[in-house]
């Protein structure tokens, strides 16, 4: 009988389903904001309370990157106020986000930004491994929470990635950790599977044996260029014949099972951590690369800039270690450092891929040392998709990318493009991407006819005016353009498509103190002004803003120059004190033109927002008109017994963009939302000439 029992519960046992391993969803805050989560797909729990109209939302179904997730996901309707788990995809950048009222959220409108993402409910997509902990582009470690566990997650620098094991060509070896987060490389958005990558450029490794391309220098592949060789003066061979006249064949690199040959950059190894922390056994030897130096830089030229550098087939061997030279005589003249630029290099030919990112090297001696190992990937000159990948994968915080810096692309191309960029252009221009052109050996006159797209320069570019494109007659001439370009890439005043509407301005508010406003409703306009000012970001190369308040005198409450950063503006708001007296506007107008405008920056956008609730006793039309002469775009807000008449003299042109009007103070709050989307639409229509 004991055997007969014995049996049966082994059989049982044995019959018995394997359990799912539980799934432990990490808890955010309410204040945590999209962009800030390196992971590009996760699960999260939200705690109770994240409808708070200091939580932002900007956008309505897809959200920008800077929203607050949990209160997005309020606004989607995924979760209530009493929190609960969501699921969050990271996406593309989208050209416009449509602020709109939902759940008791008010969401924002906002013009453009570089990331989005997508909520929706918290159920694991089939196939897809979720973290049970998350990955901040914080420098600070960020306590997450698992269940009742509290584990301390390195974020930043700190964050777990990849790690080499040797500097000598092995197969690329993919770090194992006890946490399942998906790798911090460029990677499709949509998906949380870590895919196959190459270490840096200097250490590059690969699992296959270098291939021998064909002979294959040719003019666009005789489809673009024409078939007259003696056109033009570059290594062409014989078709289909594998012989090459003048120059040896070159051979090529590529990851193993590395899709669309997607070169993706890992961190080189750390030292302080433990074999544990790095999935390797204590049996294994590990070679860790020496740490870069880290430089300063040039504080002049402080932008994050991608190089496009052309590796199709027509630029020949000898014309891409020409094109090396160049990139690296540029990353001397720049000054590559942590505090100054920061550089790039994404190569493309039928398909672009990174070589490296923004924050690969941080020294223009390693930099230069890396772009020489980079070898010729082949095929034809898409530019159009190259740039489409720089917009969707390049500048992320993940890789790199400090916020805070212009956003610049530059794009070395041999002739022409075989495909069209006028559309990718736009786009990574609407997501505030600085593009400038190097042309080398442009188009002869017998063959245009084969350009796909002519004026493809000025259709790319952020101005058409000649300061982003630069025209080489010659590979070998490439090396005079150095100084130039480079001058150009750092005057960041006029970097104009990293100027958004709401980093661009100095904006100006003139408000009405008079006796008949009284101390609560007044209180209730600096709320307004807070609210307007909350916006933008402000800082002091970014959006500054300055105070007035007047009665019969006027009296500077903090200039232009006075705080440079939110925190401080909001508080200098907030200290604002009531005067009260009488209500002369037009005085007003010409003391903010002499205190505030004058004092502008000549690249700053000059906007005055004037609020006002009577008829002035003096005239307002011709300060106002003198304001307008001098480059000041003005809004008026009247409440109660303002003076249409006047708010229509005070307000640029169209009245009805400028002007606007409530019947008590208390309603000021509905037009934050159209305020803010006028001064983005006005910003956006500017001509790009």
């Amino acid at each position: 009988l004991g055997v007969f029992l014995t049996c049966t519960y082994t059989a049982k046992e044995a019959t018995k389903k394997p359990k799912k391993p539980k799934l432990y969803v990490p808890q955010i805050d309410c204040d945590v904001k999209a962009g800030k989560i390196i992971n590009p797909e996760f699960i999260a729990k939200c705690p109770p309370g994240c409808q708070d109209v200091k939580y932002r939302v900007y956008g309505t179904d897809i959200y920008a990157s800077f929203s607050s997730v949990c209160n997005a996901a309020i606004h989607s309707g995924i979760i209530d106020n009493t929190g609960g788990k969501i699921l969050v995809q990271k996406v593309a950048g989208h050209s416009g986000y449509r602020g709109s009222f939902s759940n008791g959220v008010r969401s924002l409108s906002l013009p453009r930004w570089r990331e989005s993402f997508l909520v929706s409910e918290g159920k694991p997509r089939k196939g897809v491994t979720y973290p049970s902990t998350l990955e901040y582009s914080s420098s600070k470690s960020v306590a997450a929470k698992s269940g009742n566990d509290h584990v301390n997650v390195p974020t930043g620098d700190a964050v777990r990635r990849e790690y080499q094991t040797s500097p000598v060509p092995t197969p690329a070896t993919q770090m194992v950790t006890t946490t399942p987060t998906p790798t911090t490389t460029t990677t499709d958005p949509s998906t949380t599977v870590p895919q196959p990558t190459t270490t840096p450029a200097t250490t590059r490794t690969t699992a296959t044996a270098a291939k021998t391309r064909p002979g294959l220098h040719r003019l666009r592949d005789m489809a673009f260029r024409g078939t007259s060789i003696s056109a033009s003066n570059r290594n062409i061979v014989q078709h289909n014949t594998g012989i090459q006249r003048q120059e040896p064949v070159a051979t090529f690199q590529r990851a193993a099972g590395s899709p669309a040959h997607l070169a993706m950059e890992t961190d080189s190894w750390k030292p302080g951590l433990s074999l544990f922390d790095t999935g390797f056994s204590s049996k294994e030897k590990l070679n860790p690369k020496p740490l870069e130096s880290i430089s300063q830089g040039n504080q002049n030229c402080k932008v994050d800039l991608s190089f496009l550098m052309d590796g199709s087939w027509s630029i020949g061997k000898r014309r891409f270690q020409l094109q090396k030279r160049f990139l690296g005589n540029v990353a001397q003249a720049l000054g590559i450092g942590s505090a100054g630029p920061l550089m790039g290099i994404v190569q493309y030919g039928h398909d672009p891929s990174t070589e490296f990112n923004l924050k690969t090297y941080t020294n223009s001696k390693d930099l230069r040392n890396a772009i020489e190992k980079i070898q010729q990937k082949g095929g034809l000159s898409n530019v159009g998709k190259a740039l489409s990948f720089v917009n969707k994968n390049f500048f992320l915080d993940a890789n790199g990318n400090r916020g805070g810096a212009p956003n610049v692309v530059v794009v070395v191309v041999d002739g022409w493009p075989t495909d069209r960029v006028e559309e990718a252009s736009r786009l990574a221009r609407e997501s505030g991407i600085n593009i400038f052109f190097v042309t080398v050996e442009a188009a002869a006159q017998n063959e245009k006819q084969n350009v796909i797209e002519p004026n493809f320069v000025d259709k790319a570019v952020c101005r058409t005016n000649g300061f982003y494109s630069i025209n080489v007659p010659s590979w070998f001439s490439l090396h005079k353009v150095v100084q130039p370009l480079v001058k150009r890439v750092c005057d960041t005043d006029r970097l104009v498509c990293s100027k958004t509407c709401l980093n661009s301005a100095d904006i100006g508010f003139v408000i009405d103190g008079s006796s008949s406003v009284g101390t609560s409703n007044f209180r209730t306009v600096l709320q307004f002004v807070a609210n307007i000012s909350k916006e933008f970001e402000i800082s002091d190369t970014d959006t500054r803003v300055g105070a007035v308040q007047y009665t019969y005198e006027q009296r500077l409450e903090f200039s232009f120059d006075k705080y440079s950063t939110k925190e401080d503006v909001l508080s200098a708001i907030k200290r604002i004190s009531y005067w009260s007296g009488g209500t002369s506007t037009g005085a007003a107008i010409s003391y903010a033109s002499e205190q505030l405008f004058s004092k502008s920056k000549p690249n700053k956008r000059k906007i005055m927002i004037l609020i006002t609730d009577g008829r002035s006793y003096d005239d307002v039309s011709v300060p106002a008109m003198e304001a307008h002469r001098n480059g000041v775009i003005a809004y008026s807000i009247g409440v109660a017994w303002a003076a249409p008449d006047e708010l229509e003299a005070i307000a640029t042109d169209p009245d009805k963009e400028h002007s606007f009007f409530v019947d008590e103070f208390d309603n000021l709050y509905r037009y934050v939302n159209q305020l803010i989307q006028n001064i983005c639409t006005e910003f956006n229509s500017q001509p790009r000439n």
